[in-house]
């Protein structure tokens, strides 16, 4: 994969299927999305396919409407998430309070900064966002035991005062893998988000050590302006071109119709 001593540049990879091919059991993945929005749902399905299972998933929430990570969820393949939203998915509600899965609940704000400081090198930062509650203090329940009682709870975490004020120490978070879709993507990895699609995506790019995008528009180097790019190429390490059929499969969460 490599010409000269220097990186491929020619980041794309033919199919969905051999681009998650060396994804193993228990491997952590940063997912992109938010609700249906932004969702690489084709290499989902391509993880699915290949039955990976015990997968560490860090990720706004965990797919909805059997979309998403909804299909790796009901088919037992995710042993643990890392996110801030449970919303509408009943299954995951169902996998968590019977002690089936183990939920790492983050506020939405520390969660997007977790990713980003993990992507850029930063092992750590303060925040005020959790201080006071069990956030810092320890006792949410990661895993029940199937009987109501909690099996797992979360430890305390380093409270700091800076200038009179209190900030809790989140540590950046970083995954073996990193699963994105982009509305434009150049052969060198090179991205571009649409709109709500520009949510979770550029930060769990960042996160992954391998990151696979799923691009809507695959076009060449060159065709995007810098000054557009979302999210570099030296953030991506393969990048798989949807067919006009993939890329227009776009799901609605909840539609609101105004009389």
């Amino acid at each position: 994969m490599k010409e000269m001593g220097f990186p491929r540049m020619d980041k794309v990879v033919a199919t969905a299927g051999r681009a998650v091919a060396d994804v193993p059991d228990g491997a952590s993945l940063a997912v992109g999305g938010f609700g249906l929005s932004g969702v690489p749902n084709v290499l989902i399905q391509a993880l699915y396919e290949r039955g990976v299972g015990g997968l560490s998933v860090v990720s706004n929430n965990c797919g909805a409407m059997e979309s998403g990570l909804a299909v790796l969820l009901a088919a037992g393949r995710i042993a643990r998430v890392t996110g801030s939203y449970i919303g509408a998915n009943k299954e995951f509600a169902r996998q968590y309070l019977a002690g089936e899965l183990e939920v790492e609940l983050i506020p939405q704000g520390t969660l997007a900064e977790r990713l980003r400081a993990g992507g850029a090198g930063i092992p750590a930062f303060y925040t005020p966002a959790g201080v006071g509650t069990q956030v810092a203090e320890g006792g949410l329940p990661w895993r029940y035991d199937g009987s109501g009682g909690v099996a797992l709870a979360s430890p305390p975490k380093e409270v700091r005062e800076f200038d009179g004020v209190e900030y809790v120490l989140e540590r950046g978070i970083r995954t073996d893998f990193a699963l994105v879709r982009a509305a434009r993507g150049d052969r060198h990895g090179n991205l571009v988000f649409n709109k709500s699609a520009r949510n979770f995506n550029p930060l769990a790019a960042m996160a992954g050590r391998v990151t696979i995008a799923e691009v809507e528009e695959l076009v060449e180097p060159g065709a995007i302006d810098p000054d557009a790019v979302h999210v570099p190429g030296v953030f991506v390490q393969r990048v798989v071109a949807l067919t006009p059929e993939q890329a227009a499969d776009k799901r609605i969460e909840r539609r609101t119709v105004s009389g």
